[in-house]
């Protein structure tokens, strides 16, 4: 498996995704807005989400290691590297998860929360991702939606749906999500495949995917085309260039004028 991997801000805030790949590995996390409410920890978003990404790799490196018992063990291992931190706190740092893996003649999958694997497959594209928390909080997403980015409403919109947002959060009734404890693991979306029905696949953060899911200016075939001719960075590029031409948020209205993205290409 060859892996190509790109990721990039979506501002002057320091990024929270993060991404890679190994020769049968790839990784995508996506850590969640705090729209400036406290967390509890000391340590940030873009701290959880590179320690949780590098243990799910030391992890996952031994095939005989389910995805989902990898995620659940890289949880507990991240928790017990900051216990001086509020764990309870409904607002703990936290990241969606997409993790593929090769495994002999298999492509093991796991997707925990919305960031999207994109499979290219000899038979056509099919996507793998977890949508339970579009289903939550249907009038606090539209007030967001009403206003422009940048603006004082918006960032109180914001901070409103982000605050019941986290109260849902890894509930029965609510959405999953990685966060302080390994019991999300058993919530994640997971499956198998043969690699030999694969030509390609592509792990992305909503950030990278919003190009087709939010913005629909793009087909997941146009986005296999531009990985293939100019890898993540270009898809990246791509997305900046769209966002460019509605900074506001009037024509696409989005929590932020442009968000972190990031990419895994896998080819075979």
């Amino acid at each position: 498996m060859r892996v190509a991997i790109d990721t990039q801000p979506g501002g002057a805030a320091p990024n929270e995704d993060w991404v890679a790949g190994t020769p049968t590995l790839a990784v995508v996390l996506d850590g969640l807005s705090t729209a400036g409410l406290d967390t509890g920890c000391r340590h940030g978003v873009p701290w959880y989400v590179r320690n949780l990404g590098s243990q799910l790799v030391a992890t996952l490196t031994d095939s005989d290691t389910s995805l989902t018992a990898g995620l659940a063990q890289a949880l507990e291992r991240v928790s017990a590297m900051h216990p001086e931190c509020d764990l309870s706190n409904p607002g703990t740092p936290s990241a969606t998860v997409a993790i593929l893996r090769q495994r002999e003649e298999y492509l093991d999958h796991l997707v925990l929360a919305d960031s999207p694997i994109v499979l290219d497959g000899y038979e056509g594209i099919s996507v793998i991702t977890d949508l339970r928390v579009d289903r939550i909080l249907p009038e606090l997403k539209a007030e967001v939606a009403r206003h422009e980015t940048h603006t004082a409403r918006h960032k109180e919109a914001l901070r409103n749906l982000v605050f019941a947002q986290r109260e849902s959060r890894n509930t029965e009734t609510g959405y999953w999500v990685a966060a302080a404890g390994p019991e999300a693991a058993e919530h994640a979306l997971t499956g198998s495949m043969l690699s030999e029905d694969v030509r390609a696949a592509a792990l992305l953060s909503d950030g990278a995917a919003c190009l087709v899911t939010d913005y629909a200016m793009s087909s997941w075939d146009e986005v296999f085309a531009t990985l293939r001719a100019g890898g993540p960075r270009e898809l990246i590029d791509t997305v900046r260039k769209v966002e460019a031409t509605d900074p506001r948020g009037q024509r696409w209205p989005r929590y932020k004028s442009g968000d972190d993205a990031a990419v895994a290409f896998c080819q075979w």
